[in-house]
């Protein structure tokens, strides 16, 4: 994206980070306790995870309660001095919406 296109990179590296953690495998307790050094896996790939797949309603979810997020943020900024931050957040919310106002979305 081009350096003018500021709040549109911004909302969407933040969205794709919250698809990339909605799409993480949770962790069970017995995982995180750990396992004695003779009982752990070995060889290469063996601790990667295989990643949840999220449906299109998911990620549209995602998209909404970022776009969402960032309204509510901009909302709260009231004063003066954070006109220019209310902005962009609005501007990034925007940016957001209309990807789900296009064809294709539901």
């Amino acid at each position: 994206m081009r350096a003018r296109d500021k709040a549109a990179v911004s909302a969407l590296r933040a969205t794709l980070a919250a698809l990339d953690n909605a799409e993480a495998v949770p962790v069970s307790e017995t995982e995180l306790r750990g396992l004695a050094l003779e009982q752990s896996p070995v060889g290469v790939g063996v601790t990667e995870a295989a990643r949840r797949e999220l449906s299109e309603h998911s990620v549209v979810d995602v998209v909404r309660a970022e776009a969402a997020e960032r309204l509510q943020a901009a909302a709260q900024l009231t004063a003066p001095a954070h006109a220019a931050r209310a902005a962009r957040l609005r501007a990034e919310a925007a940016v957001l919406l209309g990807f789900l106002d296009e064809p294709g979305t539901t």
